[in-house]
């Protein structure tokens, strides 16, 4: 699915800071971005990159931080029947 349609669907845009260890230098931290649209509060999608990321890389994760938005939600909207101007 396109973006949009993802947006429209729930999905909200996910990025995770992920910091691991070095494999040949254990006392090393690195940091990798990571962002995707997922689905809020489960994500699938961050939770099937890191089960690939803890199968497939040798830099042992060390902690993991994300933040979850949504670029679609419903507005805030009021009347407003008036306006006060101060000089």
């Amino acid at each position: 699915m396109r973006e949009t349609e993802l947006m429209l669907a729930g999905y909200g845009l996910t990025t995770a800071e992920m910091f691991y260890r070095m494999p040949d230098y254990r006392n090393v931290l690195n940091s990798f971005i990571w962002q995707d649209y997922d689905l809020a509060p489960d994500h699938p999608r961050l939770f099937r990159f890191i089960e690939f990321w803890q199968e497939e890389i040798e830099g042992p994760l060390h902690s993991v931080r994300f933040v979850h938005r949504k670029e679609i939600a419903p507005g805030e909207w009021r009347n407003v029947k008036g306006e006060f101007y101060l000089q």
